[in-house]
């Protein structure tokens, strides 16, 4: 079972902020540094993202829409429907947590590794964790405003102002800085995904603190814990499912119905944490934790999946083919005889 590394520095981040939170000053230069940080990585999403790859994967506009549909309406579906588990599994702001996993936009790395894993449409993965990404900008916003309300942490006009301001302006003035920066991020992709992946740990440190220092964790039991692993592996389960039968009632090939499926069902770790941030404010360490948790799930039943459709591939590859092994086999008897 793989473990993600990166989850590792995460928890390291988050044990680190229980031993020694920011408080007074401290926290007010932690959560400028947060800010800018969540600005940097997203100028860099814009920077990365290809505008004429992205028109191009508009060419395959029926795979695109069902990916979409899948991360922004069903999955916000199931997690409405969690609701109901609210308060004899879930507390309330356990639930709020969880929703909002529900409401952000799909993975672009994973999806592509476990497509390719797969041998599924790379290609086709690329353009949907991609174009997942980029409305999840203005839609992950917008839905939380809309089903968390007020007591999700403060929704308000300003809210919203403050997302178009840390999140979608650093991201367009990426894609309108392309033009000359797009060669350098190309040849620096690995530096700049440790900066990338830096900049989240500090999101982390810094909503973790506020989390230690008001003293929530103290709401959150074992037990409760144990409650939402299992409701976010139901949720899980559900969404692969529905991908990949979903994919074959509407007629996708096999290579589309496994981008459909790794990008459908999965979970931006690095777009939600920066929006948590901003959207939950002083309650983001309890609304990232599903966030963590589904993130760490995915990866390892995800992992799974794509090493048994790469084995599934590969017979169906090295299987004989009837109708050529008939044509030999009477080709054969003729010259016998």
């Amino acid at each position: 079972m793989p473990i993600d590394p990166y989850i590792l520095l995460l928890l390291g981040t988050v044990g680190l902020a229980a031993l020694f939170p920011a408080r007074g000053p401290a926290a007010d230069v932690a959560s400028g540094a947060s800010t800018a940080a969540v600005a940097l990585l997203f100028f860099l999403y814009g920077a990365r993202l290809s505008t004429r790859e992205a028109l191009d994967g508009l060419r395959h506009w029926r795979l695109h829409v069902t990916v979409l549909a899948c991360t922004f309406l069903v999955f916000p579906l199931l997690g409405l429907a969690a609701r109901g588990l609210v308060p004899v599994i879930l507390t309330h702001p356990l639930y709020q947590g969880l929703l909002f996993l529900t409401l952000v936009p799909s993975t672009v790395q994973s999806s592509i590794a476990f497509t390719s894993m797969a041998r599924g449409n790379v290609p086709a993965a690329i353009c949907a964790g991609s174009f997942s990404s980029l409305v999840g900008i203005v839609a992950t916003p917008l839905l939380a405003a809309s089903l968390l309300g007020g007591s999700g942490g403060g929704f308000s006009a300003d809210s919203l102002l403050k997302i178009v301001l840390q999140l979608l302006v650093p991201f367009l003035a990426g894609q309108l800085l392309r033009r000359w920066i797009g060669g350098f991020v190309t040849r620096h992709k690995q530096v700049l995904g440790l900066v990338d992946r830096g900049s989240i740990l500090l999101v982390v440190y810094t909503a973790f603190s506020v989390g230690v220092v008001q003293g929530i964790w103290h709401q959150v039991s074992p037990a409760r814990l144990g409650g939402l692993v299992v409701v976010e592996a139901v949720i899980l389960a559900v969404m692969l499912l529905l991908t990949w039968y979903g994919g074959k009632a509407l007629r996708f090939g096999r290579a589309d119905r496994i981008a459909i499926q790794f990008a459908g069902s999965k979970k931006s770790l690095a777009a939600g944490l920066p929006m948590a941030s901003v959207l939950f404010g002083a309650q983001a360490a309890l609304a990232v934790l599903p966030l963590m948790l589904f993130h760490q799930m995915q990866l390892i039943v995800c992992a799974v999946i794509a090493k048994r459709r790469a084995r599934d591939a590969a017979a169906e590859v090295s299987a004989p083919q009837p109708a050529a092994a008939t044509r030999t086999a009477v080709g054969t008897g003729t010259r016998s005889g």
